[in-house]
């Protein structure tokens, strides 16, 4: 490789985090490096990447498939940010032998469960009209709408209990709330092990104040959230999504947020994002939605963005890469 013609193309910047928080001085030194911000799809996608020598993805923002792999040939390497990368053609990538790197990922879950309960706490306090009256020179609505509610005794029912949504359990208790689970294949025995109980699906969402969306999508748990699950659900509810956008069948939820079951959603996930002027969802008076901040915090990104200098300075410099989670076939 002639490293000092290499190009190194970056995608998805939306944070114009990667320079700012790294140095990329001995980089540029060796490659000519372009970044974008802006998300890029079809033909605009490959025209900027078709002359890449290697390719940083920010997450799975991009999906990277075989047929967008087969109009790159000059692409020798591939780097991605975070640990796992669903919409990553790993076997398009062996059969080329381009090998794969990735970071380190940072505290991102932590980062998760505080924003699953600033949504929480937020929608259950009304914090976004009630902070825009203010803000307009009124001050608490004057008509018969329901006030803001309480959390302790009511019950947070988690769809998942994994790293993050253990975490989100562990808040709950605290806030003296009555902590349940369910997941494809939890057991009484292991949500006892975290000091909560188990549930049947469809008894955790009749009885749930707070649902909230903790699970890895795969084909038992796509559109989880379907039309007859989201009818199951209190009137006076809240759906929590702070993981991944097909867990639930977003235009049964707009029908459903209509009836008025559930009676809220907050959401940081869409289908597509960033989120259209266009999407139904924005004119929904009873949700609350924010972009896509679960992992978005400063140390997560501090990680990001020297793990992908680390391994691109590996890489020009022809040592031994970093962190190769599918070595060239």
């Amino acid at each position: 490789m002639s490293a000092g013609q290499a190009r190194i193309v970056v995608l998805d910047d939306s944070e114009r985090a990667l320079r700012r928080l790294a140095d990329w001085r001995g980089i540029d030194a060796r490659a000519q490096v372009t970044i974008h911000h802006e998300p890029l799809s079809g033909q605009a996608l490959v025209e900027a990447l078709k002359d890449a020598d290697a390719i940083v993805l920010m997450r799975d923002r991009t999906p990277f498939t075989a047929e967008l792999l087969a109009q790159l040939p000059k692409l020798r390497y591939l780097v991605f940010t975070g640990t796992r990368n669903a919409k990553l053609d790993l076997a398009a990538l062996a059969a080329r032998h381009i090998p794969v790197s990735c970071t380190e990922f940072g505290p991102s879950k932590d980062g998760t469960c505080e924003l699953t309960w600033t949504l929480i706490l937020a929608a259950t306090k009304q914090l976004a009209s009630h902070a825009a009256r203010l803000q307009a020179g009124q001050w608490r609505s004057d008509t018969a709408a329901p006030l803001p509610g309480t959390l302790v005794g009511q019950r947070l029912g988690l769809i998942g209990l994994g790293e993050i949504g253990g975490r989100v359990a562990r808040v709950g208790k605290a806030f003296g709330m009555d902590v349940v689970t369910w997941s494809p294949r939890m057991t009484a025995e292991r949500a006892a092990a975290q000091g909560v109980a188990f549930l049947p699906l469809e008894e955790l969402l009749a009885t749930s104040r707070v649902v909230s969306l903790h699970l890895v999508v795969v084909a038992a748990t796509r559109h989880l959230m379907n039309a007859q699950r989201l009818g199951l659900m209190q009137p006076g509810s809240l759906l929590v999504n702070t993981s991944r956008s097909e867990l639930i069948d977003t235009p049964a939820l707009v029908q459903a947020l209509k009836n008025g079951r559930p009676g809220l959603a907050a959401l940081d996930v869409f289908d597509v994002e960033p989120l259209p002027l266009a999407d139904p969802l924005r004119e929904l008076p009873n949700v609350l939605l924010t972009p896509h901040l679960g992992f978005v915090t400063e140390p997560v990104f501090q990680r990001f963005a020297s793990g992908v200098t680390e391994c691109l300075q590996a890489w020009l410099a022809d040592a031994p890469l970093v962190r190769v989670i599918a070595p060239a076939a």
